[in-house]
């Protein structure tokens, strides 16, 4: 038996909202986490299991024509775990953008390859913007699978939609400027935009 993470708790929030399949499980945790707390399949599975050792949850065997499958449901003292986490502020984002490593030791390589750095970041950027995007539309229409709980995934999808597009107009932009440049430090001519650091500098609060 493990401690409990926050995956532990993403895993026991949705069964408070119904109960799942191991396989069901996965594919939620995919809809709805997926853009801000990705997880490998091998570890929702051993993360269910942790929440039964727990007592968290419980289980029972269901068919699915041949399959033979496991359905979690939480239990009282899960959902009472569930509130308590709750109550306690969880950390901050950490953005892990491993393109964004590449851009920032750019000087080490070439214009040509920061310009395909950038060009593939637009592109994931455009397809997860899109991605989003036709997801908001699906909650618009109907709702999505779980309408009464529409506004706490209201706040999240505003979020994810304006960070996906915010990516993707900030690498249009970069690419943009390294076109101007004749090389990639300020001994070979690069010239930082003057409103770069702006939004540090000259912050209200500061």
């Amino acid at each position: 038996m493990r401690e409990l993470s926050t995956t532990s708790y993403a895993l026991l929030a949705l069964l408070g909202v119904q109960s799942f399949t191991t396989y069901e499980l996965a594919q939620q945790m995919e809809r709805s986490l997926a853009d801000y707390w990705p997880r490998a399949q091998s570890v929702l599975y051993a993360e269910a299991k942790n929440l039964t050792a727990h007592g968290l949850a419980t289980t029972e065997r269901v068919h699915t024509g041949q399959r033979v499958g496991t359905r979690y449901s939480i239990t009282e003292q899960g959902r009472a775990a569930l509130r308590r986490w709750l109550d306690e502020p969880g950390a901050g984002p950490q953005l892990q953008f491993e393109a964004l490593v590449q851009v920032a030791f750019a000087d080490h390589g070439t214009i040509e390859q920061l310009t395909r750095t950038l060009q593939a970041i637009q592109r994931d950027a455009e397809a997860n913007r899109d991605r989003t995007e036709a997801r908001g539309r699906e909650y618009l229409r109907d709702g999505g699978p779980f309408p009464d709980r529409l506004p706490v995934i209201a706040l999240v999808a505003k979020l994810i939609i304006e960070q996906t597009a915010l990516v993707a107009r900030w690498a249009e932009w970069a690419e943009e400027l390294v076109a101007t440049w004749p090389a990639l430090t300020t001994a070979g001519g690069a010239t930082p935009p003057d409103d770069a650091f702006e939004a540090t500098w000259n912050h209200p609060s500061r």
